[in-house]
């Protein structure tokens, strides 16, 4: 059973920065590829950042350039910082073990000024 945790959320301006963290349970987070989706209200999840377990990073259109997707396999840890933030931007990200039903229960981001 895996479990995943986010957190960092919160309230930033237009043209902040934030990062967010999703520590995982489980002994098998190095093997895992992991991935930051996102929800606005009214409208569907989609995905944001994918990293592999060989550290292979992809990101969706919408954040490349601005986002960084990252991992710590030591602190099964994989991390997610979000520069130049619009309101666009605002929706509950969650953490999840890419290809699998294992999700965190979100944590939310606003951008506002």
């Amino acid at each position: 059973q895996v479990q995943l945790v986010e957190s960092g959320g919160g309230l930033v301006q237009p043209g902040g920065s934030l990062g967010l963290s999703c520590v995982a349970s489980g002994n098998i987070f190095s093997l895992a590829n992991m991935a930051w989706y996102r929800q606005a209200p009214g409208k569907q999840r989609e995905l944001v950042a994918v990293i592999s377990r060989g550290f292979t990073t992809t990101y969706a259109d919408y954040v490349k350039g601005r986002f960084t997707i990252s991992r710590d396999n030591a602190k099964k840890t994989v991390y997610l910082q979000m520069n130049n933030l619009n309101p666009e931007d605002t929706a509950a990200y969650y953490c999840n073990q890419y290809g699998t039903n294992y999700w965190g229960k979100g944590t939310l981001v606003t951008v506002s000024s």
